[in-house]
């Protein structure tokens, strides 16, 4: 059992000021009914100046000195991939609770530590899987799960974003193997997420990967085949070199009795929704249907409103550190697959 917390709201950290944290201030303004920013914490002392000025809380350089000083309950890492896993294992030494955006790790075996630290420190440790609460995506999870597909035979997965080379210029740890990752490990992350907990476990994976136009240690772009153990097969197609902007983020399902296809730039749009059986939330398809501006989605304030149950012992974390295991797992067998040219059967380690 965790301690939860209760008749007080919950004192928050934020570790990294960057690009992604800025959803991380968002979802906290949101629950502010429940949770409150306590500090914020970046190597970067401009960034930092600014964040402790606009939010109105202590700064640190150092992480462990803030958890010195400061009475938190959990602490958002927001930092390069590379760095979570030292993170999280501090975090928990002082007993605080763990947010980790993702990948939790680069490494397989950090993984495993970030979850057994977690484990030794009796806190908990959540790993940011957003895309997850998208409407467009709880409408294919519930037609999934009510087994509207039946036998499901294909499964395609695109991510045709862009990223120029002053992104990866733009900071010294971005396109690297021990900071950050590639293609599938960082921008497509999400969506091979949805790899296994859409469709289920994986069996067998096949990848190509190649560093085709950026000047960088990781791949720009990759392909990906993929053998379920329900039968299924299927492929993910990734690159980050499309003209001009972003294209499209989408996942197809067809099955024996269904086919399915969500779209749009970050899986925003239900463009065909085809099935033998009929229900009553079939209405309810084109109201799922989003705009959006950023392919991160609207979903850390719904992500967060599950921590905050969980901390208040109200329910169970929707993606712990075990879970979020699940999709490193599938991203260093596809990275073993290319580097070695062969076929990675799962699980990793038996």
């Amino acid at each position: 059992m965790f301690p939860t917390i209760h008749n007080r709201k919950i004192r928050v950290g934020v570790v990294g000021c960057g690009r992604i944290s800025k959803n991380h201030f968002g979802a906290l303004e949101v629950h502010h009914d429940d949770m409150e920013l306590g500090a914020v914490c970046d190597i970067d002392s401009s960034t930092l100046e600014a964040h402790t000025s606009q939010y109105g809380v202590p700064g640190y350089i150092h992480m462990e000195e803030m958890l010195q000083k400061e009475d938190l309950d959990l602490v958002c890492i927001c930092t390069p991939s590379g760095l979570h896993p030292d993170q999280a294992e501090l975090a928990a030494s002082y007993g605080v609770n763990v947010m980790t955006e993702k990948p939790m790790a680069t490494r397989w075996s950090d993984g495993l530590r970030m979850v057994k630290a977690c484990d030794k420190a009796g806190v908990r440790l959540f790993v940011v899987k957003q895309n997850r609460r998208n409407t467009t995506l709880q409408l294919l999870k519930r037609a999934v799960e009510e087994k509207r597909f039946g036998r499901i035979h294909m499964v395609t997965i695109n991510v045709f974003w862009t990223r120029p080379q002053e992104y990866y210029d733009s900071a010294k740890w971005r396109g690297t193997w021990e900071l950050d990752g590639g293609a599938f490990m960082n921008q497509a992350s999400h969506y091979v997420d949805l790899i296994d907990w859409l469709i289920g476990p994986v069996a067998d994976v096949q990848a190509m990967t190649g560093a085709l136009a950026r000047d960088i240690e990781v791949e720009d772009s990759g392909v990906l085949n993929i053998r379920w153990r329900n039968g299924a097969l299927g492929s993910m197609n990734v690159t980050m070199l499309t003209w001009p902007k972003n294209y499209e983020g989408s996942i197809t399902i067809l099955g024996e009795k269904g086919s399915v296809r969500v779209g749009g730039v970050a899986v925003n749009e239900i463009q065909h929704w085809d099935f033998a059986d009929e229900r009553d939330y079939d209405e309810d398809v084109l109201q799922a249907n989003y705009e959006t501006t950023s392919v991160y989605g609207f979903g850390h304030p719904l992500y967060y409103k599950n921590v905050v149950d969980a901390l208040r012992g109200e329910a169970e974390a929707e993606t712990d550190g075990r879970e979020g295991l699940r999709s490193l797992e599938l991203l260093i067998a596809a990275y073993l697959s290319a580097r070695d040219g062969k076929t990675v059967s799962l699980p990793l380690e038996y």
